[in-house]
């Protein structure tokens, strides 16, 4: 990296590339990128760093010829710009090959892991860690909303990431987090999920299974505990390791257990027992039981580093949670619209009680948009019509490219609807971000409660309704 100026990353507008360009920034290079489509919070984070998109993608966008390119995970073969890369021989790497060996050596690394939970929990860490004065580095999978952007170099001993379970580029179709080594782990969950790399909830455990037997003797490992009759995936993962692993959850079996949790509308209060003894009492301004196990987690794996409970206390308890995690984008005539990430079932239900707990008096809608490659197939889809069941009103839109799912394994939305509709929940289905809009719009009352869930920009609809509500005016 001694003679590298100039960096480009193909696929620049990803969570982790946005994040990654900023530290390459940081750190003195010259950056550019590229991408198909831009849209918030990524694009305005990289236009807050003085970083420009190039779109869409053409091999013009790699004139001057860089000295560096990354390769994001979501691009394959028959891309302009790659096949240019691979004509004219561009030295070129993944995000995390150079992750590592740009910032990861020399330093303590803690991953957080797991299907669910991992981006807030990443946050609750690093904020953790920050407010004992520690100065870690982080990089997380959304804005964290203490520190305004999605990285932090700091100089700190202690580099804290999110350590995701999606395959890492097109020539490496290994998981992300094994390039990482980590010193300690936080693992929340094992499910089955990204369907389009994983054959079945096998292949998703032995990916863990190899995370988990990086961990050094040493280092530590900080598991959720589902209790004794919960799927044992997790547990499956857990006997491959060679570390000291401490559970947390609230069964009895717990090294760290929650009890006494309190969900009210605006806080959330609980405490925690150590080996079966009280331990401390933490709150928080935000909502959801999943929320509470994660910041256990963070909790857990903070005492290890010898940080007082007094301190983790007080950085939980200004915890601002994640851009686009249970996000409040607007409020308009008494009707409240939220952004939220969730795009599995179990994330969808998770949210939901959220949503419940902090809204006990609202209607409930919920606004889908089948966008991830697990969401856009039918594995999991009576799980999916079981959880949006929770809601009060459900809306659909139609299969985000729908036309990439071979149709025998697509998500049949007919099927989902009617399943909710037996469980005497009013659901439909609609073209696009407009249909739905100009739908729901005139049907929404005050204190309704909105909640879009999408891992994508859903063309527009978090700005688009609020607009129409305001131009409907006061509805009761």
């Amino acid at each position: 990296m001694s003679k590298t100026k100039h960096i480009h990353l193909i696929g620049i507008c990803g969570t982790a590339m946005a994040s990654l360009s900023g530290m390459l920034q940081e750190r003195g290079f010259r950056v550019t990128g590229s991408d198909a489509a831009s849209y918030p919070p990524m694009s305005t984070f990289l236009e807050s760093l003085g970083i420009s998109v190039a779109q869409p993608f053409a091999e013009a966008n790699l004139d001057p010829r860089p000295d560096l390119v990354i390769v994001g995970n979501a691009l394959s073969r028959g891309n302009v710009e790659l096949e240019r890369i691979l004509d004219d021989r561009i030295p070129f790497c993944s995000l995390p090959q150079i992750l590592h060996d740009e910032f990861l050596v020399e330093k303590d690394v803690l991953v957080v892991a797991g299907t669910h939970g991992k981006t807030t929990t990443t946050s609750m860490l690093a904020w953790i860690f920050e407010t004992a004065g520690l100065q870690p580095s982080f990089l997380i999978g959304g804005i964290a909303e203490n520190f305004g952007r999605s990285f932090g170099l700091g100089e700190g001993k202690h580099f804290i990431l999110e350590g995701d379970e999606y395959d890492t580029a097109f020539f490496d179709k290994g998981p992300k987090f094994l390039h990482y080594f980590p010193d300690s782990v936080i693992l929340t969950s094992v499910e089955f999920d990204h369907a389009d790399i994983y054959k079945d909830l096998d292949a998703v455990e032995t990916a863990f299974k190899r995370l988990v037997n990086l961990v050094p003797r040493r280092g530590r490992i900080i598991g959720f505990d589902p209790g004794a009759s919960a799927d044992a995936s997790i547990d499956r993962c857990l006997k491959k390791a060679f570390c000291r692993v401490e559970r947390y959850g609230v069964s009895d079996r717990a090294n760290w257990r929650i009890v006494s949790l309190k969900l009210s509308e605006d806080r959330t209060s609980w405490s925690v027992l150590r080996d079966g003894k009280l331990w401390a009492d933490f709150e928080f301004p935000l909502g959801g039981e999943y929320n509470v196990w994660n910041a256990t987690a963070a909790a857990a794996l903070a005492v290890s580093y010898d940080i007082s409970k007094e301190v983790i206390a007080q950085a939980l308890k200004t915890f601002r949670s994640v851009k686009r995690r249970l996000e409040v984008k607007a409020e308009v005539n008494g009707i409240t619209i939220i952004d939220d990430f969730a795009h599995h079932p179990t994330a969808i239900e998770q949210t939901i009680h959220a949503l419940r707990s902090r809204y006990p008096q609202s209607r409930l809608w919920v606004v889908l948009e089948p966008r991830s490659n697990t969401m856009r197939r039918n594995v999991l889809q009576d799980a999916l019509a079981r959880s949006l069941a929770l809601a009060d009103q459900v809306v659909i839109a139609a299969i985000f490219k729908s036309e990439a799912i071979p149709e025998a394994e697509r998500l049949d939305l007919h099927r989902v609807v009617g399943e909710i509709q037996k469980r005497g929940k009013q659901a439909r289905i609609f073209a696009d971000a407009d249909a739905i809009v100009n739908a729901i719009a005139p049907e929404l009352r005050e204190r309704d409660v909105v909640a879009i869930l999408s891992n994508g920009g859903f063309g527009g609809i978090y700005e688009k309704l609020p607009q129409r509500l305001r131009a409907l005016g006061v509805k009761v």
